[in-house]
C-alpha cells in the first residue's frame, strides 16, 4: 500500500522513552502517518475521549507510568473496538496474553525493534483492519454459516467445522467481504501473528482443507471459490 493511501491515518504512541517515540514517529511521518505521542499511561483514556476523529491505530507500549499497557489495551479494546492496536514490549511471556481473546491486541512487536519494522507491522494490521470491516460483519443468512468470534468456531448449520486457528482466520476475512476476491498475498497477511514467512502452497494447502471440511457438511456447496491466476474468495449460493 502506498504511502499516499495511508495519508490520513492517525497513529497514537504510547511511550515513555521519549528517544524511542521521536523516532518511531519520524519513520511514521516520513511514510505518511500522522503520528501523535503520550508518555503517561493516565493520560491515554481522556486523550482519546475528547478526540473528535479517533486514531486508526494505537502503539501502546506495556509498561508505561501510570495505567499499564494491558490495562489499557483492555479498555480501548471494549470502548472502541474499531481501534487497531499494536503491542510494544520486552516481555515475550505476555506474547499470548497479548494476542489472546483475553485483551484482543491486534498484534505485538517484541523490543527491541527497527522503526521499518514498526511502519510495516502497521500497514499491515490497518491492512487487515479494513479488509474485516469492508462487509457486514455476519455472513448472509442464506448461506446457514455462521462465525463464532469469541469461541473460533465456524458453525454450518449448527455443525461445528472444528477449524484449526489458521483456517478459521482464513474463512473470517473473506466472509466479511462476499464476492471480494482476496490474493494470496492478501490472505497471508491473516494466516499467522507472528509474520512467518509462507508459501502460496501454503495458502493453497490451508484452502484445500478448509473446503474439504465445508464438504462434510455441504458437499454439494462450493462457497470459496478460486479464481485463476488471483487467489479466492467467499461467495454464498444466491
Amino acid at each position: 500500500m502506498s504511502t499516499t493511501e495511508l495519508a490520513t491515518d492517525t497513529v497514537l504512541i504510547v511511550e515513555d522513552e521519549p528517544k524511542i517515540a521521536r523516532l518511531v514517529a519520524d519513520y511514521l511521518t516520513g511514510s505518511g502517518f500522522a503520528p501523535h505521542h503520550l508518555e503517561h499511561g493516565d493520560a491515554v483514556m481522556p486523550w482519546l475521549e475528547e478526540r473528535e476523529a479517533l486514531p486508526e491505530l494505537v502503539l501502546l507500549d506495556l509498561m508505561l507510568p501510570g495505567t499499564d499497557g494491558l490495562t489499557l489495551c483492555r479498555e480501548i479494546r471494549q470502548r472502541w473496538p474499531g481501534v487497531a492496536i499494536i503491542m510494544l514490549t520486552a516481555r515475550v511471556e505476555e506474547v499470548d496474553r497479548l494476542l489472546g481473546l483475553e485483551l484482543g491486541a491486534d498484534d505485538y512487536i517484541c523490543k527491541p525493534f527497527s522503526p521499518r519494522e514498526v511502519v510495516a507491522r502497521a500497514r499491515a494490521v490497518l491492512r487487515r483492519s479494513r479488509a474485516a470491516t469492508a462487509a457486514p460483519e455476519e455472513a448472509p443468512e442464506e448461506a446457514q454459516l455462521s462465525l463464532d468470534d469469541e469461541g473460533w468456531r465456524a458453525l454450518a448449520d449448527g455443525h461445528d467445522l472444528a477449524l484449526t486457528a489458521v483456517e478459521f482466520q482464513l474463512l473470517r476475512v473473506m466472509m466479511h467481504s462476499p464476492g471480494r476476491i482476496f490474493s494470496r498475498e492478501q490472505l497471508m497477511d491473516h494466516m499467522y501473528r507472528d509474520h512467518r514467512i509462507v508459501s502460496e502452497r501454503t495458502v493453497d494447502s490451508h484452502i484445500k482443507k478448509l473446503r474439504k471440511k465445508i464438504a462434510e457438511v455441504w458437499p454439494e456447496r462450493e462457497i470459496i471459490r478460486s479464481v485463476y491466476g488471483v487467489g479466492y474468495k467467499y461467495q454464498p449460493e444466491e
